[in-house]
């Protein structure tokens, strides 16, 4: 059974927010995807209810299992900091009134995931975002760009591995990108233990 994940990128101007499924083998494949958009000249009360509405309205409809929110990180322009941490604040709120945990991700490690470089800009985001999901065009703006990839992230970390062995493995391999394959590589890396020396 799939794991749904809801991603978002928060920000009070532009919250970008992606739904994807992601099999045992890996595979993701998108759901939903959107911005949900509020005027600077809106009252910051009114902006506030406009993303939670949004937000709430993608979890009840499409019920996702879980819940990735990039962490808030310091930077030098306050105002950014600001309305990323209160449209974080309706995030978190909304999926703790529906019993889901959020885990929060640092910009680094969902360019990790995605791309096998933490240093990646938007663009490769974008780009291999488009790749895992196998669609037509980019998603645009980076907004849903960065939302699905925060997704995607999160669910390559909590998907439980694939039961096959075997040709079976192998063939799940064979479809996974090599970031993916970078990705599960590692983790596979930080279950084994280190001997003593």
């Amino acid at each position: 059974m799939a794991l749904r994940v809801l991603g978002v990128d928060p920000g009070l101007t532009r919250c970008g927010v992606g739904i994807v499924d992601i099999a045992s083998d890996r595979r993701a494949t998108l759901v939903a995807v959107e911005v949900i958009r509020t005027a600077s000249e809106l009252e910051l009360a009114e902006r506030v209810r406009r993303i939670q509405l949004g937000v709430a309205a993608l979890l009840d409809e499409h019920a996702p299992s879980a819940v990735a929110l990039e962490r808030v990180f310091a930077q030098h322009n306050v105002r950014t900091v600001m309305g990323t941490a209160q449209a974080s604040g309706v995030v978190l709120a909304a999926a703790a009134e529906r019993g889901l945990t959020v885990a929060l991700h640092t910009p680094t490690e969902v360019k990790a995931a995605v791309t096998g470089h933490g240093g990646a800009d938007k663009r490769q985001v974008t780009a291999m975002v488009q790749r895992i999901l196998r669609l037509d065009a980019p998603p645009k703006p980076a907004d849903a760009a960065d939302a699905l990839a925060l997704a995607i992230c999160h669910g390559w970390r909590g998907a439980p591995p694939s039961a096959t062995g075997g040709a079976g493995a192998r063939a799940a391999d064979a479809g996974l990108t090599p970031a993916q394959r970078a990705w599960r590589d590692a983790e596979r890396a930080s279950r084994t233990p280190r001997l003593e020396r």
